[in-house]
């Protein structure tokens, strides 16, 4: 009997190392992405994702749904707070419904160039952090995703030129639509995917979009003039629910958020070549640039200017067009 139980006790000790190294349970974090996938952005976070699996050894999977199969930003917000997704990839006006100060930078005419840009950012991009951060959502990078301009039927050299045209703008950015109107524009609200039947219908003449997506959607081919002129920079982002941040162990937090910034650097470059790739090929292809002269420009910040002040507190963030404000000024006086 003696015998027995000691060859019990035995058997035990040498089973305890067997579930002492019982590997960790598979972290699945799922990605809801807008783009499509043999995009700069697509191409992005697949690595990302090959990245995510080899710095933590395989134990957390980030398992992308690319091409928009999630639905609009809002649905994907919603599917995030109710953790059926994990992670977004948001524009601007999605990251708007998160932090309403990151909309600020999409005020058009505030911020006129990639320099300027790039200052604000070095400023304001550890705040537009925290202020995500500080509600039930982790950021994991944001960066910038290129310019807005307007394509139009007829040429555009100042806004006048512009309010003639009936202007197309996607439902789903009720805030530039607003913008333009108190401008005086004719905002037109017409769906994403029914822009072109609207040019060539004859329902717009004009839309402001990415070069990128005008260029992937071909509007270009219809709104055949762009004008040289920046509306406004747009932002991208990708964002997790506090919950799934910390679900991934804590020993890869730091690695996790190493590898995203540097490819999301990595996908900044890219983008500026890819649109400026862009323009000159749409150029190829019959598109003609409208040059925008000095005071010509004038005229558009001029026009900006007696607009947008109606609109801070409601559309835009007070406090946050002031610190950009102050800090574009600062910058221009030193140039």
């Amino acid at each position: 009997m003696k015998k027995v139980l000691l060859c019990g006790i035995f058997a035990v000790f040498l089973l305890l190392p067997v579930y002492g190294q019982r590997r960790p349970q598979k972290v699945v974090i799922k990605l809801a992405s807008m783009v499509p996938e043999n995009t700069d952005w697509g191409q992005t976070v697949n690595k990302l994702a090959a990245e995510w699996a080899r710095v933590t050894n395989g134990e957390v999977e980030l398992r992308v749904y690319a091409n928009g199969t999630q639905g609009s930003e809002d649905e994907v917000l919603r599917k995030l707070n109710m953790n059926t997704i994990q992670a977004a990839i948001f524009t601007s006006f999605g990251l708007n419904k998160i932090a309403p100060e990151i909309l600020t930078l999409s005020c058009p005419f505030l911020i006129r160039s990639e320099a300027e840009l790039d200052e604000v950012l070095r400023q304001v991009k550890p705040e537009f952090e925290a202020k995500i951060n500080s509600k039930n959502y982790f950021a994991l990078t944001l960066v910038k995703a290129g310019w807005v301009k307007f394509f139009s039927k007829n040429p555009v050299y100042v806004p006048t030129d512009l309010k003639r045209q009936k202007v197309g703008s996607m439902p789903s950015e009720p805030e530039l639509a607003q913008a333009f109107r108190s401008m005086g524009y004719q905002i037109v609200l017409v769906e994403q995917n029914r822009i072109l039947i609207a040019l060539n219908g004859g329902t717009i003449d004009a839309v402001y979009q990415s070069p990128i997506f005008a260029a992937g959607a071909q509007f270009f081919g219809v709104a055949k003039n762009m004008a040289s002129i920046n509306i406004a920079p747009f932002m991208g982002g990708i964002v997790l629910n506090k919950q799934a941040w910390e679900s991934i162990p804590a020993q890869y937090h730091s690695e996790l958020m190493r590898v995203t910034k540097r490819l999301g650097a990595e996908l900044e470059s890219s983008l500026l070549r890819l649109e400026s790739d862009t323009i000159r090929l749409m150029k190829n292809n019959g598109l003609r640039e409208n040059p925008i002269s000095p005071a010509q420009l004038e005229e558009w910040y001029s026009d900006a200017a007696r607009a947008i002040p109606s609109l801070l507190g409601s559309t835009f963030d007070r406090t946050m067009y002031n610190r950009i404000d102050g800090i574009v000024r600062t910058y221009r006086s030193r140039q």
